[in-house]
């Protein structure tokens, strides 16, 4: 990327420990800005709406479950629409870009920008850009209308293309400036969240009337602060016919083995919540757990166990797990991320090569590796209805003059949070905390951790370690793993 961020959130604080982390608006460095009254004033949909404008003052607290002497802590300004905007309908010239990584409900959000723009506040101007960010100035805009994009949620993939890397920060701007643009609707995960971060800063010192609005992406579930990621709940739902295919195989054959391979590089959360879901998964391995092949307690040994016991058994494991074990790869892709090695086969080869010493007890194993199937898929109704409500949130924060902000999803309502709390750690998996231990039992396998092993995870979290027993929550910067679908709200 062009330049580091140095993207400054505002917060504003109030009695009782109230902190808003609240998101930049046009008005912050263009004096006298004209505003508008809310074309949703006349729109039929929302006249039976009792209270349909949100109140300026609305909040969203980032933690719910607290005690009776606790500060009010942290909060995010409530998405919605306001009563005055700061587009009139006609001067809109908006654009979105899809970035890194395929996932399930990406043409669903763009369908749902197209539309909310035109049914909603009546803006007919908008652009795809193809290809990423390397799109704004290395390839053709495509124009979207309602009639374009009717359709295309029902399809996987994004009809505007993607890529990964090809960030420069002053192209992309000459070319929003240069086209007119005034509203930039950027759906991806982290990385393309840090490059919309640096697009709104140039925009904001050469002092344009342009709004930069994110939507989080990345089918792993690995963003922070906000519940889930679209995408997510499609992904395990399909990966449920791999381990369903999997346990198939292994039941029919004699020691039959069935290993599967799912998404998360740094975040086992699709790999956890399939083994839940599916209940014929007898061994969960992911990159937060630490495991071991050989010795007492190590996989190898548990195998052993559940072969002789059930006679089959069904390994899922998440791709960034136990890449501690390989030899490892200094390469990355486009955009940064490091290529890891494939552990599906690599754990497939050793359980093998343990059984072929062993004439007693030969094995059948079948390797699955759904993760391009499971990307490529339409999303799923739950998906759908989350991505609507992402993207018609984002433009009723872009058409009210925020700016710089990512359209999120915490502890239930729609949230407009500032990029720098998206892109400063990654959603992780606890692992001491109730949600893996639910798995542990669910499976009934070891957690291949020594109470001494448990120790340096509890300290690595720090003082708030404590509280994960009363509110499921994790440190800083890590996950709340609870039983709301993701996180929040513990039982």
């Amino acid at each position: 990327m062009a330049s580091m961020s140095n993207y400054q959130m505002k917060v504003i604080t109030g009695d009782s420990g109230y902190v808003l982390q609240d998101v930049p608006h046009l008005t912050d460095y263009i004096p006298n800005l004209p505003t508008y009254p809310n074309p949703l004033r006349s729109n039929p949909a929302y006249s039976v709406v009792k209270q349909y404008f949100v109140d300026m003052d609305d909040s969203v607290p980032q933690k719910i479950v607290v005690h009776k002497d606790s500060q009010r802590g942290v909060h995010f300004r409530r998405a919605g629409p306001r009563q005055k905007v700061c587009f009139a309908p006609e001067e809109v010239h908006a654009c979105i870009v899809t970035c890194g990584g395929l996932c399930p409900g990406l043409n669903t959000v763009i369908r749902e920008i197209v539309h909310s723009l035109d049914y909603m506040y009546g803006a007919t101007r908008v652009l795809g850009i193809d290809g990423g960010y390397r799109g704004f100035f290395a390839k053709n805009t495509i124009p979207l209308t309602p009639k374009a994009v009717d359709h295309i949620h029902k399809r996987g993939g994004t009809i505007l293309g993607t890529s990964r890397g090809g960030h420069d920060t002053m192209k992309i701007v000459d070319s929003i400036q240069d086209r007119g643009i005034n509203q930039v609707y950027i759906i991806g995960g982290d990385g393309t969240q840090k490059g919309a971060a640096l697009i709104y800063e140039e925009i904001r010192r050469r002092g344009l009337k342009v709004v930069v609005a994110g939507i989080p992406k990345t089918i792993d579930n690995d963003i922070p602060v906000i519940d889930r990621s679209f995408g997510f709940d499609t992904a395990v739902e399909e990966a449920q016919r791999a381990i369903n295919a999997a346990h198939v195989e292994a039941e029919s054959a004699e020691n039959g083995i069935g290993v599967v391979k799912l998404m998360g590089r740094y975040s086992g959360f699709i790999a956890m919540y399939a083994t839940l879901a599916s209940r014929d998964v007898d061994c969960c391995l992911i990159p937060e757990s630490p495991f071991y092949l050989d010795g007492e307690g190590g996989l190898l040994e548990y195998i052993d166990k559940r072969l002789k016991e059930n006679g089959h058994m069904v390994i899922v494991i998440a791709e960034g797990a136990g890449q501690e074990l390989l030899t490892a790869k200094n390469e990355q892709d486009a955009s940064g991320n490091k290529l890891l090695q494939d552990v599906g086969l690599w754990i497939s080869q050793q359980i093998k090569e343990h059984f072929s010493k062993r004439t007693k007890s030969p094995i059948t194993l079948k390797y699955i590796d759904p993760t391009y199937m499971i990307r490529a898929i339409p999303s799923n109704a739950a998906d759908n209805v989350y991505c609507t409500l992402l993207a018609q949130s984002a433009v009723h924060g872009a058409m009210a003059g925020y700016t710089g902000f990512t359209s999120g999803l915490v502890n239930g309502r729609q949230t407009y949070i500032p990029f720098n709390r998206i892109t400063e750690s990654q959603n992780k998996v606890v692992i001491t905390d109730r949600m893996w231990a639910r798995l542990l039992s669910s499976t009934n396998q070891p957690s291949f951790l020594g109470p001494k092993e448990i120790d340096e995870f509890k300290k690595e979290q720090g003082p708030q370690t404590q509280l994960l027993e009363d509110s499921g929550k994790g440190a800083p910067g890590k996950t709340d793993t609870s039983t709301n679908g993701i996180k929040g709200k513990n039982t």
